[in-house]
């Protein structure tokens, strides 16, 4: 994987057009002392996910400028991202993340985890209001999130030290995560991979009896409105019971649970590994 190492203090230089809904900037750098409109980035952060980024940063050496001085911190790096332009993620802050329907329904994803205090958990792509629920409701430690976002890795890194945020692409998640206990496929349509793949990587990398949730918390009627706005993005479906059926019994997981209402998806796995 094509990767770049980063010092302990980063600057990245990001045109605001490319930072999703209701965290535009009005400055162009985003920089590990500024909070709110500007996301830190401490050198925790660089190293779990930055350095195995698949973002292929080397090939834009022309974009990387020298060191420059910083009052505080020694030399710091800054990267010119004008030509890297981050998909919309804004869609997964859905309008109604307020109301009381919405939390339950979160609420109802973490649940199905069922999250012990020694679960190893994984979510990918999730939305900032379903991490913040997970961390604020779950016993777990240590969590992991894996999403395409730089930017929703920064923010979640700037909320929470201890989660372990990786950019990349789920084929090559770091080894070392494992074994899991909790995945969240928390957006199964934004992954690139067919669900045997997905379904067959997770099952290196789980434990006996480990869970994997598969959900929407809006339903299929809300995927689609979605997939018309975001086609760059939401590249595949919600998997119907049969075909969920088949590709999950390919890869030693057995489905436990299945909720396909208009307003609400959840689909829950157990993976179970065969014995010699």
């Amino acid at each position: 994987m094509n990767s770049i190492s980063m010092p302990s203090s980063l600057v990245l230089q990001l045109p605001s057009r490319h930072l999703s809904c209701h965290r535009q900037l009005h400055s162009h750098y985003i920089s590990n002392r500024t909070v709110a409109c500007h996301v830190r980035l401490v050198s925790s952060l660089s190293s779990s996910f930055l350095s195995n980024s698949c973002c292929s940063l080397h090939t834009r050496q022309s974009s990387i400028g020298a060191a420059v001085p910083s009052n505080d911190e020694g030399p710091v790096s800054v990267i010119n991202f004008e030509e890297f332009a981050e998909k919309d993620w804004s869609f997964l802050d859905l309008e109604d993340s307020n109301s009381v329907q919405h939390k339950q329904n979160l609420g109802r994803i973490i649940s199905a985890g069922e999250i012990g205090e020694t679960s190893r958990v994984l979510v990918l792509i999730g939305s900032e209001e379903f991490v913040d629920q997970l961390v604020d409701t779950s016993p777990a430690s240590p969590l992991h999130v894996i999403h395409d976002s730089l930017f929703v890795l920064a923010i979640t890194k700037e909320k929470y030290d201890k989660v372990k945020c990786w950019h990349g692409e789920l084929i090559h998640m770091p080894a070392k995560w494992a074994p899991l206990d909790v995945v969240f496929l928390y957006f199964l349509p934004a992954l690139p991979f067919k669900l045997d793949q997905v379904l067959g990587t997770l099952a290196q990398h789980c434990s006996q009896g480990a869970r994997v949730v598969i959900s929407h918390p809006q339903g299929r009627e809300a995927l689609e409105q979605q997939r018309k706005q975001y086609k760059d993005v939401i590249v595949s479906e919600l998997p119907d019971k049969m075909t969920l059926q088949n590709a999950a019994s390919n890869n030693s997981f057995e489905i436990t649970e299945y909720v396909d209402e208009p307003g609400f998806y959840l689909a829950v796995l157990r993976f179970s590994r065969a014995r010699n």
